[in-house]
Formats: structure tokens, C-alpha cells, sequence
């Protein structure tokens, strides 16, 4: 069987050890489901940009254990840990906040794509947690883990989300359906104070009351620090975590204006537009499948990517949903489908 029950210490030890013979295994997080391989094992990392076709230059973000809050991992993969960035570990780790931090000259070359920084996370899924602690016991350091999906589509938060991008070949950990729904905030943490490269489930007035000094955001912030460019990080493409249908970002009036003019045209046997709006839409065509969006960002963080696989699955040619709100807390989920919209 391909997919294992991640709640059973048999499955648990056979990953693990799958994972210290150089092999690739998906397991789950709190975030997303991972795509795994040894950190230290250039070869098995290479087998993870070549699943996913994913660029060689496009960094992975290593999972450490919860020893510590993942202290042994980080002083393996990491120069330096500056006080801030101890501070985030200690009250958010395990939890959804990735941490990009100097990287040992002799750590990772390959996951953190030749970057002289890597990304850093514990994350908080049990089943994770005992996959970690059991490779920990045979001296892997730590798991390079991207989403389990082929490179710039939806992640993956199921097991059958990722058994049907990969089918049988790949051992998956069943964990159950992920509880924050979209991946972890990233925090760059080499510039001397804490910039946010990608919202995530933790936002910046989070961060910012944990370490009592302010959180940098944006282009314009990154470049009035240094000059230089922002590390390369995971899941901070212009396109990315697109479904195969064409999505479109409309606000509430404009979605009904859409629908009420889809009303004149033929009808249709199947759906071939979906809508996911917070607003109660209307529409009599038959070509219309409609899904509601939760009126707060945790639910909808929640199943956001289950919800853009289903209309992948329903074969939609287009997918409309409602901008959500600017507000801090829907931070991460419009910035994925901001993301979705550019593919």
C-alpha cells in the first residue's frame, strides 16, 4: 500500500527508514502535506526537484524535530540564530512559521538551492513530529519538505490529494486532512531585524507582539534595509498555487454582474465556471457550480485548496471568487489566490 496510516509506529518506522535509504515519502504537517527526503542527502533532495519539477534554484524548507523547539536541528543547518529569531521559536515552534536563517557552509547546499541562508521549520502535526524524532534516531538532521504537488499548483492537504498527483509509487503518511490549510509564514531572519516574506497562519501583529520590535514587509522595506534582493523562498513566486482553470479575482458586485450576463448564454450539460464567494450569488445557468467561502480566514484557510481541487476535478474551465477582505487576517489566503490568479 502506498498510503500508510501515520498513527501507527509500524508505518512511522518504515518511512523513517525509507527516508535514511535516500528515498522520498509525503507526510503531513499542520500547513500543508510535505514531499520529504533526507537534508543531507544531496542525491535524495535532487529526487524531490525532479518529482515536482521544480526548479533546481528555487529553495526547499527543512523540517526539524520538536527537541528543543527544534533546537538540535537548526544549530546543524544554521550559522547564527539571532535573538529575535529565538524568541519566534520559542513561542511559535512547533507551529506554521518557517524561519530563514545563515546557513552552515557545510549543511543543505542542495535544499537551500546554493544560497548562503535556509529555511527552517517545526512543525506542529504529530504525525510529522514522529517522523522527525524517529529519522532523528538514525541520524537524519532533518527533512527537506516542499508541498507534496507538482511544482506552482494547489498544495496539497490531503493523503489523496497527494496519492492523486504522484499515485502509488510514492509511500504517503495519512495525518488526516490539514488543520491551517495553507503553507507557513516565512520570516526572513538575516537582515538584522524580522522582514515577512510570506503570510502564512501566523500573521505580523503575532510576530510582532511576541519579539516587541516591529515586523518589515514588502519590497520597499527589503530594499531600504540593504539594497540587496530578499532570500529566494518557497512559495513567494508572482504565479503559483494555480489550479488548472483559469481563476479570477472579482469583487462581490462585479461576480453577480458576471453571473447575471452568464444567464443569457445556452445552457450547459456540465459546470464550466465555479464561484467561491463570502456573498450569497445568484445564478440559474446550469453551468455554474457554486461553493460559499467562510466569512472568517481560518476556515477558509482551512479548505481553500480542497475547494480549488474540487473544481479542478469537476472539470471547470473558469473560476470566479470573491476578493476577500484586506484586513490582516486574510493576509495569507489572499495572497495565495492572488498567486493562483497570475498563473
Amino acid at each position: 500500500m502506498a498510503v500508510l496510516d501515520g498513527f501507527a509506529d509500524a508505518s512511522i518506522r518504515a518511512c523513517a527508514q525509507a527516508l535514511a535509504a535516500g528515498e522520498l515519502v509525503a507526510f503531513p504537517t499542520e500547513t500543508v502535506y510535505g514531499l520529504g527526503a533526507d537534508a543531507s542527502n544531496d542525491a535524495a533532495v535532487a529526487k524531490i526537484f525532479a518529482a515536482k519539477g521544480r526548479p533546481s534554484n528555487h529553495p526547499l524548507i527543512v523540517h526539524v524535530d520538536d527537541t528543543r523547539q527544534g533546537a538540535e536541528g537548526v544549530e546543524h543547518f544554521a550559522s547564527a540564530v539571532p535573538a529575535f529569531a529565538q524568541r519566534l521559536m520559542q513561542v511559535f515552534w512547533p507551529g506554521p512559521l518557517t524561519l530563514i536563517l545563515p546557513r552552515r557552509a557545510d549543511a543543505g547546499a542542495v535544499a537551500a538551492a546554493g544560497q548562503d541562508s535556509i529555511g527552517l521549520r517545526c512543525p506542529a502535526h504529530p504525525v510529522a513530529q514522529a517522523l522527525l524524532r524517529q529519522c532523528r534516531a538514525l541520524g537524519l538532521a532533518g527533512l527537506a519538505a516542499p508541498s507534496a504537488n507538482q511544482f506552482g499548483r494547489i498544495s496539497p492537504t490531503s493523503a489523496a490529494h497527494v496519492q492523486g498527483e504522484f499515485g502509488d509509487s510514492l509511500l504517503v503518511l495519512d495525518g488526516g486532512s490539514c488543520a491551517v490549510g495553507i503553507e507557513s509564514t516565512i520570516v526572513d531572519c538575516t537582515r538584522g531585524v524580522p522582514v515577512v516574506l510570506r503570510p502564512g497562519g501566523i500573521g505580523a501583529a503575532q510576530l510582532q507582539a511576541a519579539i516587541g520590535q516591529p515586523i518589515w514587509s514588502g519590497d520597499e522595506a527589503l530594499q531600504s534595509l540593504s539594497g540587496a534582493a530578499a532570500p529566494r523562498a518557497s512559495g513567494t513566486l508572482e504565479a503559483h498555487y494555480a489550479p488548472r482553470a483559469k481563476l479570477r479575482l472579482m469583487d462581490a458586485r462585479a461576480l453577480q454582474t458576471a453571473l447575471d450576463l452568464l444567464g443569457k448564454v445556452p445552457q450547459h450539460s456540465a459546470p464550466v465556471i465555479a464561484t467561491y464567494a463570502r456573498v450569497l450569488v445568484r445564478s440559474a445557468s446550469q453551468a455554474v457550480l457554486q461553493r460559499r467561502m467562510p466569512q472568517d480566514a481560518v476556515a477558509t484557510a482551512q479548505q481553500l485548496f480542497a475547494v480549488l481541487r474540487e473544481f479542478d476535478a469537476r472539470g471547470v474551465k473558469l473560476i470566479w471568487v470573491e476578493m476577500p477582505p484586506t484586513t490582516p487576517d486574510w493576509d495569507g489566503v489572499r495572497d495565495r489566490l492572488e498567486r493562483a490568479a497570475a498563473a
